[in-house]
């Protein structure tokens, strides 16, 4: 899987949320004041990469952060260093995101890749913009009810116990990152124990699988293979909130590890 498809569904775009609708009864969980984690990646043991998401929630509106910084062995095959951030409402079942945007500091380009949201609908904002939004590029039927990568996580905390049919881990998550449109099929693997520098204990392992749909450019696709090789999360309890502690995939260049080194809620 290429680095930038595991990043989506870890710092930015791809941390999935949890179906939240009136159709499953789902209801957010009280957020806390504020959360940050930071996360540290390894391959075969060395360090690679470093990520952190840093979120407040002053009374019915939410603002969040997240950053992405690839380095040694990996920046050799992707070079990446990532920020990014969403702000939107607080609903009685979930996150409500009216503008998101992020920006590759090492791409050169200076490119900032936005998503506004009107109504319901994913409105891209890219300046300057792409040579192309994909073959096809995604649509407004695509982009219709879709939600940012943050927002999804932040959602996923604080829903995930409570999701469709009762069963946490569940169901699919549409997702737009400005160019590219998929969903997030997710997948309950159970209760398992996990250890980690912020974090010792019982967690809820949750499977995503990349569905593509539309928004993306010629040979970056993902492959059969990708999508049949989902990135693993471990969910710890902190209060009423579940974070991920812990994530797990493999990528082209052998299997990547992302664990939590630092992590508070509140305060």
């Amino acid at each position: 899987m290429r680095l930038k498809a595991l990043l989506a569904m870890t710092a930015l775009a791809v941390l999935p949320a949890l179906p939240a609708s009136a159709d499953t009864g789902t209801r957010l969980a009280a957020p806390p004041e504020s959360l940050f984690v930071q996360y540290s990646g390894s391959l075969l043991l060395i360090p690679v990469a470093n990520i952190s998401i840093n979120a407040v929630w002053p009374g019915d509106t939410y603002s969040a952060t997240a950053t992405f910084q690839s380095g040694g062995l990996l920046r050799w095959f992707d070079d990446t260093n990532i920020e990014a951030g969403v702000s939107g409402y607080v609903r009685e079942d979930g996150l409500d995101p009216w503008r998101y945007q992020h920006l590759n500091h090492a791409s050169g380009k200076g490119r900032i890749v936005a998503v506004n949201f009107v109504e319901g609908m994913a409105v891209p904002d890219i300046n300057p913009p792409f040579g192309s939004m994909g073959d096809p590029a995604a649509s407004d039927e695509d982009r219709a009810g879709a939600i940012d990568p943050i927002s999804g996580i932040l959602n996923m905390m604080l829903t995930a116990p409570m999701t469709a049919n009762g069963e946490p881990c569940s169901g699919r998550v549409p997702i737009f990152d400005g160019r590219a449109r998929y969903n997030l099929r997710l997948e309950n693997g159970g209760m398992s124990n996990v250890n980690t520098r912020a974090w010792s204990g019982e967690a809820l392992v949750c499977r995503a699988y990349v569905e593509p749909i539309s928004g993306y450019e010629e040979g970056k696709r993902p492959t059969e293979e990708d999508t049949n090789r989902p990135v693993t999360m471990w969910l710890a309890q902190h209060g009423d909130v579940w974070v991920p502690v812990r994530y797990r995939a493999n990528t082209r260049i052998g299997n990547l590890t992302i664990n939590a080194t630092h992590l508070r809620v509140g305060g």
